[in-house]
């Protein structure tokens, strides 16, 4: 009898207290369909852990930092997949079949496509050049909700313990391994990252801080300076 898909959704987050409960509603599908959702939080001074765990089935709390939280969730997990999800991306109706799609083939890992929650025509646009970039490269971001079999993340020993760019640099391992099984139905992501910044100062940006990334600069560097131009944004 072949192995039956078993995902363990991992969810990395901080001060995310307004919007967790709703986020996590939005899960129960998955959990109800006998997979489970690991929440790892990083001392959260807003009640986000309480808040959390009656939607869950784990919340831990791990050292500050994305791929710190996501290895964190996946030493923990008990899944034959992972998938790290961002707390502000909701996965389609539709994400377990495409999931179990993936399982049947010989694919270790994958991502959605993506749209952005506002109504802009820019968010369309800027959703289409991600989704198109993915697929000529074979790379993929966290609001993709990349997914990965577990022996295979294990294999490759996780994220690197980066600040930035984890993502990135996590897609260039395992596309050495095969080349990523993308599903065409959309995650949704929270648009308030390029309406607070700027559409368009958002898409440069992010497209500044890769071209870095590619010609050698440290994720620590990248990091500050991300950091620098979204206080810049918001001042």
């Amino acid at each position: 009898m072949s192995e039956s898909l078993s995902l363990s959704v991992i969810v990395p987050v901080w001060r995310e207290a307004a919007t967790i409960q709703s986020f996590l509603q939005s899960l129960q599908p998955v959990r109800t369909a006998g997979h489970e959702v690991i929440v790892v939080d990083v001392g959260s001074d807003d009640g986000t852990a309480d808040l959390a765990r009656p939607w869950c089935d784990l919340v831990l709390v791990g050292a500050k930092g994305r791929a710190l939280q996501m290895n964190a969730g996946a030493d923990a997990a008990r899944g034959n997949v992972l998938l790290f999800l961002h707390a502000d991306t909701r996965l389609p109706e539709t994400a377990i079949d495409h999931l179990e799609s993936f399982f049947s083939t010989s694919e270790q890992w994958g991502r959605f496509d993506v749209r952005l929650s506002g109504r802009r025509t820019i968010f369309r646009v800027v959703a289409w050049f991600m989704n198109r970039r993915s697929r000529l490269t074979g790379i993929a971001t966290g609001d993709q909700a990349m997914f990965v079999r577990t022996s295979a993340f294990r294999a490759l020993q996780g994220f690197a313990p980066i600040p930035l760019m984890e993502d990135v640099e996590l897609s260039k391992r395992l596309c050495s391994v095969s080349k990523p099984y993308c599903i065409g139905s959309p995650v949704t992501t929270d648009s308030r990252r390029w309406e607070q910044g700027g559409a368009w100062r958002t898409i440069f940006l992010m497209w500044r801080l890769r071209w870095r990334y590619w010609r050698g600069e440290s994720p620590e560097s990248l990091a500050a300076a991300y950091r620098a131009d979204v206080r810049h944004a918001k001042s």
